[in-house]
């Protein structure tokens, strides 16, 4: 049995991590921290799970008291790193949430983050996004889970940086998140404050997620570039739908541009690519991407569809994926 801790339990994707992992027939947990004055009873913070374990505090002793085999960090930005770097010295495997490790320019990093905690480990960290790093996560120690929007975007524009189809200077993404994907306190205020509304915010450049997003589709073009970015905030507490645009460089049918993407993730167990246009109602609760592409002839542009459940294959599965085929387990398992 894989001995297993999670640090951040109280947020949503912890929460949904530990849905996970309670049907994973080679885990056993071992523990599981928050920022707590005194522990506190799982079942009290979440009583649909029928658990009898103590949320501690997440302090070093009590971190290290139990020791887990892999450490799934669910924190904010800058707080994993502290975390991440005393158990990457334990030698134990670090899934990590937050973007602490995943962009590999410190000084960009800071531009959006602030001071980075523990900038010696940025180069240790490993991509995880399986169906792109596959073979690098196998051997990793510490994984960069990739962000929600990153996760939908990079999947659907991949085949096409790989083929070259695309003109890379005129990709254009708009995706729209649930609200879930903001945290438990943006929930809260967003509610309290907007009632239901559908609206972009970090709009011209200022999300997060950009740098995130350029540098791997950078890699996947094998050559620096930039996207137009705009997020909206849809009233539904979870799922993703990015649609994505670039002009086609090369004459291709829409049947051959389905055809590339098919062989691109073939034999994937969690990217579909659908001869229909993707909705979220069909991958929530799942850990699959739909994807759809089309082209809009008139223009020559590329339209590409991609939806996930930000929580599961943008946030906690992705996280179990990355731990099942590290530790040679079947990529699907308590993911289907």
């Amino acid at each position: 049995m894989i001995k297993v801790g999670i640090v951040g339990i109280m947020g949503y994707a912890g929460q949904e991590l530990l849905k996970i992992l309670l049907r994973h027939n080679s885990v056993e947990l071992v523990g599981l921290w928050d920022k707590l004055e005194k522990p506190k009873k799982i079942s009290e913070i979440y009583p649909q799970f029928d658990l009898k374990m103590l949320v501690e505090n997440a302090t070093d002793e009590s971190l290290f008291a139990e020791a887990a085999d892999v450490y799934f960090l669910a924190l904010p930005h800058g707080a994993s790193a502290v975390y991440a770097h005393k158990i990457y010295q334990r030698n134990r495997l670090v899934i990590d949430f937050s973007a602490d490790f995943r962009i590999k320019d410190k000084l960009i990093y800071e531009k959006y983050y602030g001071p980075h905690p523990c900038p010696e480990l940025i180069e240790k960290a490993v991509y995880g996004l399986v169906e792109i790093y596959r073979k690098k996560i196998i051997e990793a120690s510490l994984i960069a889970n990739p962000g929600c929007y990153p996760t939908s975007v990079i999947l659907g524009l991949a085949p096409l940086l790989k083929e070259r189809l695309i003109d890379v200077q005129t990709i254009i993404v708009d995706s729209k998140s649930g609200v879930s994907g903001g945290g438990r306190a943006f929930v809260k205020k967003y509610y309290e404050s907007e009632h239901p509304n559908l609206r972009p915010y970090n709009i011209a450049g200022t999300h997060r997620h950009i740098p995130e997003m350029e540098q791997e589709l950078s890699g996947l073009a094998a050559r620096d570039l930039k996207i137009t970015f705009t997020p909206h905030i849809f009233p539904a507490e979870r799922g993703m739908l990015s649609t994505i645009y670039a002009v086609l460089n090369k004459n291709v049918s829409g049947q051959q541009l389905l055809d590339i993407y098919r062989k691109f993730y073939y034999g994937e167990k969690f990217v579909q690519v659908l001869s229909d246009i993707p909705d979220v109602r069909r991958v929530v609760e799942t850990n699959q991407c739909h994807l759809g592409v089309r082209i809009d002839e008139p223009t020559r542009r590329v339209i590409v569809v991609s939806a996930i459940d930000n929580l599961i294959k943008g946030a906690a599965g992705q996280a179990v994926q990355n731990m099942n085929i590290i530790f040679k387990i079947p990529e699907e398992t308590a993911l289907c």
